[in-house]
């Protein structure tokens, strides 16, 4: 049979699931359970609480053990057997609430009645619980966990007092007892119909308390009034009873036909919640109790009566007690015993009198105690504590605690049944010494730890898997051996184990005696004051998966480098061919044909330029160029190029929200993104559609922005939306993947969405897709809310014309490609700047750190000569603080650049004169 650290439990019930025969159930071995159910029933085994589960169609039975004890004879073999097998008898009320709880509802019921068959104890029994529904590993209701109080005892308690109630109400009729409410203050008195019929009081009307006062008997008159008087005022004081004072009085009162009536009032005074003292209180006609009492006395003024008395006492105690109660001669003949001996073993008082208990007691017992018996006899002192067995009627033992004293010629013994004491004190030492071994032999690292952290015990894992001793572990913190790297967020982690258990594994490192690091997935829990955790080794899983992501990057890099040679190629040709062709006709003096060739070659580079910066996007590492941007700006600006685009037969609509937000974003790679996402749609409508470009600010609570995978906040978004073939799920799954595409071979190279993917990413934002087969496709890109101003179209045009040297300026230009150097210089010439010129990083500094005048230096950031470009400014810096700096680099990290501007080749020449 399958094993399970779900059935670790030291519990009784957790040694029968561990023996039970799980394959031969519907749910199968238990090794191969989904995990909510193992992580239900560990939980539910350590509970106290009555619990159960019934999980899977057939709603199959598992339970703890104070269910158990709810389920009589039907436990043991309820275990495993689906719930309305073991439980016909209450399927007609459980079933519909079943069905609730599988649709997805919980159902908590405070009390509800069933009718079941448990013997010895009473069919009508009551409940309360919850119905929970229970997940698994899919998101589907499986089953049924329940959580539940028999409350039969509580239910008879109120059944009882009701009765109680329904019985002192009964007895003030029998009795005929009147009530009254007297208000001092006023001097009213309110009674009841009986209390009128007393007092010989009108049937209706008020009554005035002196009315009542002026009829007691002459001889009562004083007490009852100097009584009254007195509990009014002690009930005003300070340290007066909180629940009232109290007050009994007997007297006579006069009635309107001269005759005499024997009264017996009690009452308590309270104050009312508007402050005022009144007494409330019930009197009684005791005339003929007094006749009756009086002639009681009499009777019991007797000595027999007396002892009557004591004798019924006596027996009560006798026939009542739940202790076993005997009285035997010397030689230990049973005289007379008491009920309890039928309750506890079974034997009535006919075969128990007149013999001896020797026939009862166990056979390992019997002779230490025939030899009590005659220590009692013989030294008359008694015995405070003798354990022995009694066998019962059905054949089994009970553990007897015996207390006995001599007297005369007879033994007075009485006997309490310990025997579930001792076996709940067997029950405990097993379950400490199976969890002793299961501590022993755990795989895990075990821990108990206080709520600071400090470790209190460890087990021996502990030492095979990281070398600490038990002795050098107990006493520090678990802090102490946690990796730097992962220490803040451990200890984020360890806070929220007091909110509620880490079930799902909390990954990081922990430093074993050899200063090396291995990974832990811990789990742990917070109950009565102290942290209990267990740690599994994953160390080999996180290499295996790290090997695993190597290999598919590696994969990836074999993608790209095919992908790139292709494209590369084609560009390279392009170039070539124009620049031979140029020589040619420049060779032959056909000079006309020139410019054509040459506006070849310069789209061929612009092209190559737009596949570099798609890569750079892809890869999260171009440099972006953001600036406050009117996203409805732009796209109005780009509607026209866009219509040109996807030509006439696919209209352009543009949506743009009324005060959108700024976005902090770079202009150009946004165009970029729109363009692709318009090119994209009018490739999925091949016969023709519409295109619709939306603009939005968006305001993400915490729910919908954990969908959107994003920090919530205020965000706009940008959506293009087509009536496309759209596509499958599978599809959207991978387009964000690089080199991944739906169109034919040579019409898609895989970047276009990548490339949107890491723009959005590195601009803080996110893109998502919503498609559906056959209804179109909306792709939006979330950027967020930028608060600041734009700048106006009108100051961005005023570009003055460039400025010419005209004070001697000199630009030191530092690349390691002649080509560059050869280039950027004759653009410096051509501005009338002088230029100087040097290969490497060595060069460069050699002259920055001479005397030549250097009014800017223009460098590459990956150099060679034993430091970057960043390096090397900022060493001519120290001796040149005010010097500007322009990096030209085709790859670059933001945190390389420092202070300085950024441009990127491959460039558009004109535009990087501008930056000089």
């Amino acid at each position: 049979m399958a094993q399970t650290a779900a059935f670790s439990n030291g519990s009784r019930l957790g040694a029968l699931m561990r023996a039970h025969d799980w394959a031969a159930t519907p749910l199968g071995p238990s090794a191969d359970w989904p995990q909510p159910l193992k992580t239900l029933v560990e939980v539910m085994l350590a509970a106290g609480q009555p619990m159960f589960v019934a999980w899977g169609p057939e709603r199959t039975l598992l339970y703890n053990d104070p269910y158990a004890v709810l389920m009589a004879d039907r436990h043991p073999a309820g275990l495993g057997r689906p719930f309305f097998e073991v439980w016909p008898d209450i399927a007609d009320v459980c079933l519909p609430l079943f069905a609730r709880v599988f649709s997805g509802e919980p159902v908590h019921m405070d009390e509800i009645e069933l009718h079941i068959d448990r013997p010895g104890r009473p069919k009508e029994a009551f409940f309360s619980f919850s119905y929970m529904p229970v997940s698994d590993e899919r998101g589907m209701v499986a089953g049924v966990f329940c959580a539940c109080s028999e409350i039969t005892a509580q239910k008879a308690a109120e059944l009882a007092e009701k009765r109680i109630r329904a019985r002192l109400e009964t007895a003030l009729r029998v009795a005929r007892l009147g009530t009254f409410e007297w208000f001092p203050a006023t001097g009213l008195v309110d009674l009841d119909a009986r209390s009128r019929e007393i007092y010989d009081a009108p049937e209706a009307g008020e009554v005035q308390a002196t009315e009542i006062f002026s009829r007691v008997a002459p001889e009562d008159f004083d007490r009852v009034v100097t009584r009254c008087t007195e509990i009014i005022e002690r009930a005003s004081r300070p340290d007066a009873d909180p629940r009232g004072e109290r007050i009994s009085l007997d007297y006579d009162f006069l009635l309107l036909d001269g005759s005499r009536r024997a009264i017996s009032s009690s009452g308590v005074v309270v104050q009312g919640e508007d402050g005022a003292w009144r007494m409330l209180g019930a009197i009684g006609d005791v005339t003929e109790v007094r006749r009756a009492e009086a002639q009681l006395r009499e009777r019991n003024l007797t000595l027999e009566q007396r002892v009557e008395e004591r004798t019924a006492e006596r027996n009560r105690i006798w026939r009542v007690s739940r202790d076993m109660l005997l009285v035997s001669d010397l030689a230990g003949v049973l005289q007379t015993v008491n009920p309890a001996w039928t309750r506890v073993l079974g034997w009535t008082e006919e075969e128990l009198i007149g013999r001896t208990s020797e026939w009862l007691e166990h056979p390992d017992d019997r002779e230490r105690t025939r030899a009590e018996v005659r220590r009692l006899a013989e030294s008359g002192t008694p015995t405070p504590a003798f354990e022995n067995r009694f066998r019962t009627r059905a054949g089994d033992y009970r553990h007897l605690s015996w207390t006995a004293v001599p007297e005369g010629d007879r033994l007075y013994c009485v006997a309490r049944d310990v025997t579930e004491e001792k076996a709940q004190a067997a029950e405990l030492a097993a379950r400490t010494s199976e969890r002793d071994r299961s501590w022993r032999l755990a795989q895990e690292l075990l821990v108990v730890a206080s709520p600071e952290g400090t470790l209190e015990a460890v087990n021996s894992r502990w030492t095979t898997l990281l070398g600490w001793t038990e002795g050098e572990l107990v006493g520090s913190k678990f802090i102490s051996y946690t990796h730097p790297d992962d220490l803040d967020a451990t200890l984020v982690a360890f806070a929220g184990i007091f909110e509620k258990p880490l079930t799902e594994p909390y990954v990081y490192r922990f430093r074993g005696k050899d200063g090396s690091y291995r990974w832990f997935g811990w789990t742990a829990a917070f109950e009565d004051g102290r942290v209990y955790a267990a740690g599994r080794d994953v160390t080999v899983e996180r290499e295996q998966a790290e090997a695993l992501r190597q290999s598919q990057k590696m994969e990836a890099v074999g993608q790209l480098t095919g992908g790139l040679a292709h494209d590369f190629n084609n560009l390279l040709a392009g170039i070539s061919g124009s620049l031979e062709m140029m020589q040619n006709r420049m060779q032959q003096g056909r000079f006309q044909d020139v410019e054509r060739y040459m506006t070849v070659a310069q789209g061929a580079s612009k092209r190559a330029a737009a596949l570099t910066h798609r890569l750079l996007a892809f890869s999260r590492r171009q440099t972006l160029d953001p600036k406050p941007t009117d996203v409805n700006r732009l796209v109005a600006g780009m509607q026209e190029m866009i219509q040109r685009t996807v030509g006439p037969s696919i209209p352009i609509e543009v949506v743009g929200a009324v005060g959108l937000w700024p976005a902090l974003v770079d202009p150009s790679q946004l165009e970029n993104a729109l363009l692709n996402l318009c090119i994209n749609a009018r490739d999925a409508m091949p016969e023709g559609g519409r295109i619709t470009v939306e603009t939005h600010n968006k305001w993400l609570d915490e729910r919908a922005a954990r969908k959107l995978d994003m920090p919530e906040g205020q965000y706009l978004s940008l959506c293009v939306t087509d009536s496309g073939t759209g596509m499958p799920p599978e599809v959207i799954a991978r387009v964000f993947e690089p080199f991944f595409t739906t169109k034919p071979i040579g019409e898609g190279t895989g970047l276009g969405l990548s490339m949107i993917y890491g723009f959005a990413q590195q601009s803080g934002g996110q893109v998502r897709i919503y498609s559906e087969v056959g209804k179109g496709s909306t792709v939006c890109i979330y950027l967020p809310r930028h608060y600041g101003d734009v700048e106006d179209d009108e100051q961005l045009a005023k570009l003055d014309a460039l400025p010419r040297s005209e004070q001697g300026e000199t630009v030191l230009v530092v690349d390691d490609e002649p080509s560059v150097r050869m280039l950027v210089t004759d653009i410096l010439e051509d501005l009338g700047y002088t230029a100087i010129e040097a290969g490497d990083s060595a060069a460069g500094l050699k002259l920055l750190q001479s005397n030549v005048r250097i009014d800017l230096l223009v460098t590459d950031v990956g150099l060679p000569g034993g430091m970057n470009g960043r390096q090397m400014a900022d060493a001519a810096r120290v001796s040149r603080p005010n010097m500007k700096v322009l990096f030209i680099t085709g790859y670059a990290e933001n945190s390389i650049l420092g202070n300085g501007h950024l441009d990127r080749p491959p460039w558009e020449w004109s535009a990087l004169k501008y930056g000089f």
